[in-house]
């Protein structure tokens, strides 16, 4: 018995072996051949986005590119939940996510623990917006006490992103595939069933590294406020040199307009996780 394929793709003959044709009919009729195709495109495509979560996750996060960081791995997490949107939206997907009902409330779980992980991560920007603002007044105006409370207020923030940034590590080890929940499924099953694990896990591991960027960059921006002969923060605007103070200034500007610049990314991508538990929601509780 020949093996049958779920799906097929077709590619034109060689030039050379459909040259000449015999009629003008002829012409406008290119045969070809049918060759098994083992993903859908769009299930190659959010694989591809998920290999640039993982490879960017190898990057150098350092102090220096912590501003990037935040930025590219924003960008990253969107474009990999706009592939799994799409692709969710397929009746392969769906129906593998049906008889794996296990991986399905992993994968709910798991977005809703991102939801609410984004949510409180935009939340923490806002609050450092403030106090980074507060700070930069107050090292202009030599304002010891006020520098004193904005720091303050900015390390309860950064608290914040690093237990964020914890929450969604563990989050990232919890949903990684596991063999037990496709048993019963088909190849193409479980191959679907294995990437949307995959892309739950990367899209928790980029959250986790995008947090802890964004939290070294403020803790950065904070220690410059910092002096060998005077470890407190509050003697620190009256007893810095100008270059010392300007120093500060630049760190706080760059943390400020990195929090604008991820802003309007993290509202995206937290929409964008909420659009993907609306449509696991659906799958699991279809309406007819």
């Amino acid at each position: 018995m020949a093996p049958s394929f779920g799906r097929s793709i077709s590619f034109p003959l060689s030039p050379a072996r459909s040259f000449k044709p015999r009629s003008a009919a002829a012409a406008c009729h290119v045969r070809s051949i049918s060759l098994p195709c083992r993903s859908h495109p769009l299930l190659s495509h959010l694989q591809s986005h998920i290999a640039a979560v993982r490879s960017w996750l190898l990057q150098d996060h350092g102090d220096a590119s912590a501003s990037a960081s935040v930025s590219a791995g924003l960008a990253h997490i969107h474009a990999l939940h706009a592939a799994l949107a799409d692709l969710l939206l397929l009746p392969d997907p769906q129906d593998a996510l049906r008889r794996s009902t296990a991986a399905a409330d992993r994968l709910l779980d798991a977005f809703l623990l991102l939801a609410d992980a984004h949510q409180g991560f935009h939340e923490a920007l806002l609050d450092l917006t403030h106090h980074v603002a507060d700070a930069r007044a107050a090292l202009r105006r030599s304002d010891a006490a006020r520098l004193a409370s904005a720091l303050r207020s900015q390390r309860r923030a950064e608290k914040e992103i690093a237990r964020l940034a914890s929450t969604v590590s563990a989050a990232a080890a919890a949903t990684k595939y596991s063999s037990r929940l496709g048993l019963g499924a088909t190849a193409e099953e479980t191959e679907m069933t294995a990437a949307l694990m995959d892309a739950a896990t990367a899209s928790a591991a980029a959250s986790a590294a995008v947090f802890t960027a964004a939290a070294s960059m403020s803790s950065a921006a904070a220690s410059s406020c910092s002096c060998k002969k005077t470890p407190a923060f509050a003697a620190f605007a009256k007893k810095a040199s100008p270059e010392t103070a300007q120093v500060a200034l630049d760190r706080f500007e760059e943390l400020e307009q990195c929090i604008d610049e991820s802003e309007s990314s993290c509202h995206k991508v937290f929409r964008g996780i909420l659009h993907t538990r609306v449509a696991l929601l659906n799958i699991q509780t279809p309406t007819f």
